[in-house]
C-alpha cells in the first residue's frame, strides 16, 4: 500500500513539473499530495543524489518541501507560505552542495511546470564543476543566453572567433583577465589584485583583447557583446 501511494505521488508531481494538460490536475494534485491548491510555491533544481524517488513533504523554517528525484537532478517543490526566495535559497545552501537553481514564485500548483523550467535555465548558468544554489532574478542576461544554445555559439563565434585560434594557455589568460575585470566593476587595481599582477598588464591585456575581437570596452552596447559572449564561451561553447 507504501508503494501505491507513493507511486500516486511520483505521478501526481510528475504531472504537475511537466505541465500536462488536465483540466482537474491541480485539484487532485493537492488533495494527493496534501499541499494547497493556491498559495505561494518555487522550483529548486539541483545537480545532486539523494536516496529514495521522492520524499513526503517535510517542514522547514515555515516552507513545505517535496523533493522529486529524476536522472540526475534533484527537483523540490516548495510552498512558500510568507517566506522569500532568498529563505529558500538560504535552506537550500544550508543543507545541499549545489550547484542548483531556484526558480520564481507562483501562485499555485498549476504553475509549477513554468517554475520548473525557470528553475532548469537557472541552473545552466552554473559553470561545469561548481557550487552553490543561484537564483534566476540573479542570472537573467546569463540564463537568456544559455537558454539558446546555437545563438550562443554564434555570438562567441562573431565577438570571440579571433581568440579560439589562440593557444589555449594565452586564451585562457585573456578570458581570464576580462572576467576579472568585470567581477571587479571595471577597476584594473582590484583586478590586478585578484590576478597576482600589476594594473598596467590587466590594462595590457584588455587592449589586446580589444584588438583581437575589433570591440572596445569603453563602447555600452560592444562591452555587453563582449560579456554575453564571455558568459556563453564559459557556459556553453567547447573551450
Amino acid at each position: 500500500m507504501q508503494r501505491r501511494s507513493d507511486e500516486r505521488v511520483r505521478a501526481l508531481l510528475d504531472a504537475l513539473l511537466e505541465g500536462r494538460a488536465s483540466p482537474d490536475l491541480a485539484e487532485r494534485a493537492a488533495a494527493g499530495l496534501g499541499l494547497p491548491e493556491r498559495g505561494r510555491y518555487a522550483v529548486a533544481v539541483l545537480r545532486a543524489e539523494r536516496r529514495g524517488p521522492v520524499h513526503r513533504v517535510v517542514d522547514v523554517d515555515g516552507m513545505r518541501f517535496l523533493w522529486r528525484t529524476r536522472a540526475d537532478r534533484e527537483i523540490a517543490v516548495v510552498g512558500l507560505g510568507d517566506r522569500s526566495l532568498a529563505d529558500l535559497t538560504a535552506v537550500l545552501v544550508g543543507r545541499c552542495p549545489g550547484p542548483g537553481g531556484v526558480g520564481p514564485v507562483v501562485d499555485g500548483l498549476a504553475e509549477l511546470d513554468r517554475a520548473r523550467r525557470l528553475a532548469e535555465a537557472a541552473l545552466l548558468t552554473c559553470a561545469p564543476g561548481s557550487t552553490g544554489i543561484v537564483r534566476l532574478d540573479e542570472r537573467l542576461t546569463t540564463a537568456l543566453v544559455v537558454s539558446q544554445p546555437e545563438l550562443s555559439a554564434r555570438l562567441v563565434a562573431e565577438v570571440f572567433g579571433p581568440l579560439l585560434t589562440l593557444e589555449p594557455a594565452d586564451r585562457a589568460l585573456l578570458v581570464e583577465t576580462l572576467d576579472a575585470w568585470l567581477e571587479c566593476d571595471g577597476s584594473a587595481g582590484r583586478a590586478a589584485g585578484r590576478l597576482f599582477c600589476h594594473r598596467n598588464t590587466v590594462f595590457n591585456r584588455l587592449r589586446r583583447l580589444e584588438t583581437l575581437t575589433s570591440r572596445s570596452l569603453s563602447r555600452p552596447r560592444e562591452l555587453i557583446e563582449m560579456t554575453l559572449a564571455l558568459d556563453a564561451f564559459r557556459l556553453t561553447a567547447v573551450r
